[in-house]
């Protein structure tokens, strides 16, 4: 399967379950050169292969970052709620 079979499989279980496809962009960062640039590549990870952490971004259109939560913790991660009442202050 390439990158875009992929994100076109992870669309269609987002849309199926919220029965509505999302209006926003998803990134695929295959070469980890956005993980790079923001610093989230996972280099004490216990595992065979570093991962990144978890994080979420909310980039204007002047590509200012506006919102930003990374976690170790794969587990914890903010709510839409949150993330929405950041967009409607864009």
């Amino acid at each position: 399967m390439d990158e875009r079979e992929g994100m076109e499989k992870m669309i269609g279980k987002v849309s199926k379950k919220d029965t509505v496809p999302p209006d926003f962009v998803m990134l695929s960062d295959p070469d980890h050169a956005v993980i790079d640039r923001y610093g989230l590549f996972n280099e004490d990870s216990s595992s065979k292969r570093p991962f990144p952490h978890p994080a979420t971004y909310v980039i204007d259109m002047e590509g200012v970052v506006r919102y930003r939560f990374v976690e170790v913790d794969y587990k914890v991660r903010p709510t839409n709620e949150d993330i929405l009442e950041v967009l409607k202050g864009l």
